[in-house]
């Protein structure tokens, strides 16, 4: 998959991971790939919750080095 933008919320708690994501997302272009590395739990229920809100595409998400690790297209 290509990215056209990473973000690293590693160690931020809820909402900062949301918010980062918001600001980071709202510089990109339309289609473009965003990367997300968190380690918030709650990040699993709340990116996919913001994308279907926002309008923005939830790719995909997997866990790797105890992060966990999204993909969101920007609508």
């Amino acid at each position: 998959m290509q990215v056209d933008e990473k973000l690293d919320c590693k160690g931020l708690s809820c909402p900062m991971p949301i918010i980062k994501l918001s600001k980071t997302i709202k510089k990109m272009k339309s289609g473009e790939v965003l990367e997300m590395q968190g380690t918030d739990p709650g990040s699993k229920t709340d990116v996919p919750a913001w994308c279907n809100k926002t309008g923005n595409e939830f790719l995909e998400q997997k866990e790797a080095d105890g992060a966990f690790i999204f993909y969101i297209k920007k609508g």
